[in-house]
């Protein structure tokens, strides 16, 4: 029989929980997760991904919007451009994972 998890334990796994469902939250959108896996391709500028994803210009903005806001991706402004990519090594992983599981038709690979 195993042993229950110390209190401090479970305190840390419901804090990492939280977490977790605060992101997969922003993650469960269509057009979010469109945008995230074309930027797990690297940077792009807002042009790049409104021609890449098939987004109109003002839901690419209120998504894009949306992942900036919620720390999912970062920007840089390069003149008149601002480019968006992935915010964080986590962010990359969780990309990875469902793009293994469920983007490789789409992306010419096995799924």
């Amino acid at each position: 029989m195993q042993t229950p998890l110390s209190h401090a334990a479970l305190d840390s796994l419901r804090q990492s929980a939280t977490k977790c469902c605060a992101l997969l939250k922003v993650m469960a959108h269509e057009d979010r997760l469109l945008l995230l896996c074309q930027l797990s391709e690297g940077e792009y500028n807002v042009g790049e991904l409104e021609a890449a994803v098939g987004l109109r210009q003002p839901n690419l903005s209120q998504q894009l919007g949306v992942l900036r806001d919620e720390g999912l991706v970062v920007t840089r402004r390069e003149g008149k451009y601002m480019y968006y990519r992935l915010a964080s090594a986590e962010v990359v992983s969780i990309m990875e994972t469902l793009s293994k599981l469920y983007c490789g038709d789409a992306k010419g690979r096995p799924a």
